[in-house]
């Protein structure tokens, strides 16, 4: 385990597995690094994966009330890449993770070269469409597993990998810094400034997605220019987990935008299959 030192000086708790070229990890809300899992070992045997823990969660410490926002968890993130000696990497962030990895991109557009967004928002909306119904909001705010495991995860996986469940689901974390986290993500707001973004973005989305609909995807498509979205048939907010197929969708995406020049990209007539 390694510590990177925030800029008010807390200490991140980060690790890494696997070589090849960086990619780091982003946590969604109130997640630890281990909630990554099985994605993080099947993408360390192509990449260089570094996950830290979130300032609150699991080994990092909770640093200053004021410094828990997306934008400024970006620049915890940045100071992880520091640590590990990173100038640039390919940023995976899942729900507030993919809040975060906006505003890396947006405000550290050196330190990002691709960016992969699963199950996120561009942030606050008066449009309901974009919003989690009040019953799913309730499963969150109970941080009951029972009730939040069928919005996440595909009941056959689930029942398949209890252990990442579990371990997703559970983080050390005060009540103090759940609150945080929550009011962190529950406040981004980037729409306006999307259009900066200049890593090219491989957007990942389930149909069937409660706490994040589908439509915010969509817009994020519409606001980051040229990404790329891939509708997951049937996924819930875990796709990250529970669709493994997304996994080969990175690798394929990183592998063309590494290429020059590019062929034709596989992705693009699944996105359009899907409905894009």
């Amino acid at each position: 385990m390694n510590f990177a030192a925030a800029g008010d000086g807390t200490e991140l708790a980060w690790t890494e597995s696997g070589s090849g070229e960086p990619m780091l990890l982003i946590a969604g809300q109130a997640t630890a690094m281990d909630g990554w899992g099985p994605t993080a070992e099947l993408l360390s045997r192509s990449f260089r994966v570094i996950r830290f823990d979130h300032r609150g969660i699991g080994r990092s410490s909770r640093g200053e009330a004021g410094r828990y926002t997306t934008r400024l968890l970006a620049a915890d993130a940045a100071a992880v890449l520091d640590a590990a000696g990173v100038s640039s990497a390919h940023v995976y962030g899942h729900s507030m993770g993919g809040r975060i990895g906006q505003w890396l991109a947006i405000d550290y557009p050196s330190r990002v070269r691709t960016l992969m967004l699963a199950a996120t928002s561009g942030g606050r909306s008066a449009d309901p469409a974009l919003r989690a119904s009040p019953s799913a909001m309730e499963a969150l705010v109970s941080g009951d597993p029972s009730r939040l495991t069928p919005l996440f995860f595909d009941s056959e996986w689930a029942a398949d990998h209890p252990e990442a469940v579990h371990t997703f689901f559970t983080s050390r974390a005060s009540a103090w810094a759940k609150a945080r986290h929550f009011k962190a993500s529950r406040d981004h707001d980037a729409w306006s400034e999307l259009g900066s973004i200049q890593a090219p973005s491989l957007i990942l989305h389930g149909t069937e997605d409660p706490l994040t609909p589908l439509a915010n995807a969509v817009l994020l498509r519409k606001h980051i220019p040229g990404s790329v979205l891939v509708r997951v048939p049937g996924a819930g907010h875990g796709l990250h987990l529970d669709h493994p197929r997304t996994i080969d969708w990175i690798r394929e995406f990183i592998g063309r935008k590494s290429r020059r020049p590019s062929p034709p990209f596989r992705l693009f007539r699944l996105s359009t299959t899907l409905g894009d």
